[in-house]
């Protein structure tokens, strides 16, 4: 009777980056698989320390920082600013957003006491900012944060706590135009991050009731998430300008453009660098 990797034995062989078809190996009997997981491991360990050479050789920066590299210069290239606001956010900016105490996304906030918090999204500042920018800068006007957010989501390969966000509004555009630009800034994105596998479809959403979602082509994944204006949470902002805004998350481009599982290998971890895990 044929056998399989026990649970630990596939557990190691997936934080060493095995394939698909190594993961799926039946065995005779646990002897000739002990044997196979002690090949197998040297193997990927001696490609996992080849990785880390190059990385220390040539790359010297994670794919991560790389990927905020190219997309800071491709968006500065097609006449975006970039700005970074703080990492703490009120609880007054969160409820201009319509998250108050009833909204199902408050459960999910690292709380750093009754007012403040790690900020969920980007969102609530760039809105802030936006609100003079629109009164000094001739339109469109057009930003860009990327930085991390916080969530207490559930604990899985495609979810992490912290993830950093990729977030570019521009405002001050002819309605009519709306949808075309939307499509235009997420191929412009996805281009960059070598992503060129994508769909955008509705769906609903806690904040913005409706959002056009950029979804990986092959499995349907969530890459980023489009909003366009006027719309009603601009009225707590004072903006009456016709908009679009995407929020996309870097740690999904990179899982999708590497055919990673893992979103944990490429975020920031103690346990990866550069998605190689270090215990090697």
């Amino acid at each position: 009777m044929n056998i399989s990797w026990t649970e630990i034995q596939q557990t190691r062989l997936k934080e060493l980056a095995a394939d698909d078809a190594d993961l799926q190996s039946q065995f005779d009997g646990a002897a000739a698989r002990d044997k196979a997981f002690q090949q197998l491991e040297k193997k990927l360990v001696k490609v996992e320390r080849q990785k880390l050479q190059q990385l220390r050789d040539v790359h010297r920066r994670p794919r991560l920082c790389r990927l905020e590299s190219r997309l800071t210069d491709i968006l500065i290239q097609n006449d975006f600013v970039q700005v970074t606001t703080p990492t703490i956010l009120s609880k007054g900016l969160l409820n201009k957003m319509s998250i108050d105490d009833t909204h199902p996304l408050t459960s999910q906030i690292f709380w750093l006491d009754k007012d403040k918090c790690l900020r969920p999204m980007l969102a609530p500042h760039l809105y802030f900012v936006l609100q003079d920018l629109l009164r000094i800068w001739e339109k469109p006007v057009r930003i860009f944060e990327i930085g991390s957010c916080f969530r207490k989501e559930s604990h899985g390969a495609r979810h992490s706590n912290e993830f950093t966000m990729l977030n570019l509004v521009e405002m001050g555009l002819a309605e009519e135009t709306r949808q075309r630009r939307l499509e235009e800034l997420a191929a412009l994105v996805t281009q960059a991050a070598g992503v060129d596998d994508y769909i955008i479809q509705s769906e609903s959403s806690a904040v913005y009731g409706e959002t056009n979602d950029i979804l990986d082509g092959r499995n349907r994944q969530e890459l980023g998430s489009a909003a366009m204006g006027p719309h009603v949470l601009d009225r707590a902002w004072q903006i009456t300008d016709a908009w679009v805004g995407i929020g996309f998350g870097l740690e999904r481009l990179l899982m999708v453009a590497e055919g990673s599982q893992s979103l944990g290998k490429m975020g920031k971890s103690l346990a990866y660098l550069d998605g190689i895990r270090l215990n090697i």
